[in-house]
């Protein structure tokens, strides 16, 4: 059974899945602009929500800070740019193949 976490690299705008400490995945995001950075921080995936409506997209993954999360866009050129309100966004498409691997629980590291 594989042991899924997460790293998001916002130097380079890249989110990671990891199976232990072996890069399985990476997807390009979009970060928090200048004056509402993505917070950086150890958290975790606290719920999921498939087509919650709104700028996210085709799924949302509420993390353990309050307001913030992953999810889809309704906007993919935003995708690799510092332009949401702290959120990570990803391409539809893989925000709904991560949300199917990773399970509510999941570490999630935002690192700078």
């Amino acid at each position: 059974m594989p042991k899924y976490r997460i790293i998001v690299d916002l130097s380079d705008r890249q989110l990671y899945l990891l199976d232990g400490d072996i890069v399985k995945r990476g997807f390009p995001v979009g970060i928090g602009r200048m004056v509402s950075r993505t917070p950086t921080g150890e958290y975790k995936i606290i719920n999921k929500q498939s087509n919650p409506g709104g700028p996210y997209g085709a799924f949302w993954m509420g993390l353990s800070k309050p307001t913030y999360g992953i999810h889809g866009t309704n906007d993919p050129s935003s995708i690799g740019r510092e332009v949401s309100l702290g959120c990570i966004r990803m391409h539809n498409k893989d925000v709904l193949e991560l949300s199917s691997l990773v399970p509510v629980g999941t570490r999630v590291t935002i690192r700078p």
